[in-house]
């Protein structure tokens, strides 16, 4: 009997790409950019405003008057509740979304991309209004393969599922369109994501990414995300500080991604955890933590840049570290819609705050280089977690722009990654994606044509 080998639909698409036109590929990049871009500028936004708005009523109110005390846990528990029911209206917004778009991309999910996209904007959203400590970057793409999903049904595309170039055109764009960083949305694409490298791809990832920036930063006047007033260069005599900082936030990724993954695979099955007590408890620690230390909560507590300037003793960082990872760890644990990477940022330049104030107290560098030790701290942590070093480079070096320190920047990246490596910690998306596969195949029955089907409704097609 022949063995027939299932083509992945990467390989189909990339034929179906050379066969299309450049034209048509361009303009397709172009809608799923722009489109994108749009949307998460809209939803970048949406949580200014709000956070705006929640921070200036909190700052207005004696918090610890009773009637003020007994609105904030009631409207946090609203939010919880508003969490609840995107979940249920669309279980694969649950976490980042990162895993879920990879899986989208080889044929082994699928989803209903309308559902999505409004779901997880509306479930990011409440994430981040309560407080927690979760980031825009992995809704950003998701909901970026959610509106290239839906521009490629629109363009008539409407075979059995979306065709890669959409959602990886979109994740790029939406990728681009949270943080300013069209090149680092590139290497996603080709590092993390593992797309298979041609001209083609790259001119159809490149317009969408590119589309994406266009909107955000050019029509809708977003700036860096971390504009540093300097970042001055290491000097060579420095560059010792390039390994020691890169093999910490390679420890540091290692350890952050064990704790993560224990603590969520915990929650999964654990009967003390079900999902109306899961989703309601990262809520409730945020008002109990907005009282404590204020200090870790999305929107309220610190930001990157103010703690290149945070006059904190050394353990007072370590401190203000351990109680953030703490938080991002339940808060992503919980399972409700929010990301990775913004709370590995700021821990990583928590952790870089600590280095540099120890290479402060001991003179090696000056006041001025704190800004640089910090983005070093963030590129390391990203690196070291995720294990894609070059998108956390060029990720860092668009939102700071702080392009003359490449060399020192990737090289610390690199340096994390395989330290990461040594200590055989897997990476955090590749984990993820097979608790997703496990999660799918768990709570979905099979279909007459022996098929697994996701409790979104989808089909669910795992390879053997």
């Amino acid at each position: 009997m022949p063995f027939h080998s299932p083509i992945p639909p990467t390989l189909r698409d990339l034929d179906a790409l050379r066969n299309i036109g450049v034209r048509r590929v361009i303009m397709q990049a172009l809608v799923t950019g722009g489109v994108t871009g749009g949307v998460i500028g809209l939803f970048r936004l949406a949580y200014d405003h709000i956070n705006a708005a929640l921070v200036h009523t909190i700052r207005q109110h004696d918090l610890y008057d009773p009637v003020v005390a007994a609105w904030i846990f009631g409207g946090l528990a609203i939010l919880a509740l508003l969490a609840l029911l995107a979940l249920r209206l669309e279980p694969l917004v649950s976490g980042s979304g990162i895993p879920q778009v990879e899986l989208m991309v080889r044929g082994q999910m699928r989803m209903n991309w309308l559902r999505v996209l409004l779901c997880k904007f509306g479930g990011t959203l409440v994430s981040l209004s309560g407080g927690l400590s979760v980031g825009r970057e992995g809704p950003s793409i998701m909901m970026g393969a959610a509106v290239g999903a839906g521009v490629g049904h629109l363009w008539g595309e409407r075979s059995g599922q979306s065709l890669p170039r959409y959602l990886v055109g979109g994740s790029v764009a939406g990728l681009a369109a949270a943080f300013g960083a069209p090149l680092a949305g590139m290497f996603f694409a080709f590092e993390e994501m593992k797309t298979i490298l041609s001209a083609p791809m790259l001119l159809f990832t490149g317009v969408c990414a590119l589309a994406a920036w266009f909107v955000v930063q050019v029509l809708l006047g977003f700036g860096l995300v971390f504009p540093f007033a300097q970042q001055p260069f290491i000097h060579w005599t420095q560059w010792w500080i390039i390994p020691f900082v890169g093999i910490g936030m390679g420890v540091l990724g290692a350890f952050y991604n064990l704790i993560l993954l224990r603590l969520t695979h915990w929650a999964d099955h654990s009967p003390l955890m079900p999902r109306p007590l899961r989703v309601l408890l990262p809520f409730m620690l945020a008002g109990a933590l907005l009282y404590l230390c204020p200090q870790v909560l999305v929107g309220i507590g610190f930001s990157t840049l103010q703690i290149e300037s945070l006059p904190l003793p050394l353990l007072g960082l370590f401190g203000l570290l351990a109680v953030k990872m703490a938080f991002s760890w339940i808060s992503f644990a919980s399972g409700v819609s929010g990301g990775l990477l913004m709370p590995v940022l700021l821990m990583g330049s928590i952790g870089g705050a600590c280095m540099a104030s120890g290479l402060q107290s001991a003179g090696v560098i000056s006041p001025e280089q704190t800004a640089t030790v910090l983005t070093l701290g963030m590129t390391g942590l990203f690196a070291g977690s995720v294990r894609a070093p070059l998108t956390g480079a060029f990720l860092l070096l668009e939102m700071t722009g702080s392009f003359h320190n490449i060399p020192t920047v990737v090289l610390t990246a690199y340096i994390a990654a395989f330290t990461a490596n040594a200590l055989r910690s897997e990476p955090v998306y590749d984990s993820l994606r097979a608790r997703c596969l496990d999660l799918a195949g768990a709570a979905a029955p099979s279909d007459k044509n022996g098929n697994d089907t996701d409790a979104s409704g989808s089909a669910t097609q795992l390879q053997k």
